[in-house]
């Protein structure tokens, strides 16, 4: 038996896939010493709207994991990995004309 679909969420098929598209992406925000202050925040929004799938490059924080989905959480993204001290973030544009990015089913 298998759990329900949460509406909105990837599945791991769709996650790979974006985490395979990520492997040539070069980071597109980075997180320093300060933390997620509002100009990271609005950063990685910005380049969300722009590019959909982005990298964000965290320097050492104490719990990787709860920053990433903090991050995820922030944006209204979706977590597709965390590689490292690099968390690949993925948002759909929200015109459906305008997505660059197709998933699979």
């Amino acid at each position: 038996m298998s759990k329900p679909r949460v509406p909105g969420a990837l599945t791991s098929r769709q996650r790979k896939h974006l985490r395979s598209l990520a492997q040539r992406l070069e980071p597109a925000v980075w997180v320093g010493d300060g933390g997620l202050s509002p100009g990271v925040l609005t950063a990685l929004d910005e380049a969300l709207g722009r590019h959909e799938l982005v990298k964000v490059r965290m320097r050492t924080p104490s719990d990787k994991h709860a920053m990433a989905a903090e991050l995820a959480a922030a944006a209204r993204a979706e977590l597709c990995g965390l590689i490292g001290h690099t968390a690949i973030l993925y948002r759909a544009h929200p015109d459906a004309e305008k997505r660059r990015i197709a998933l699979p089913a």
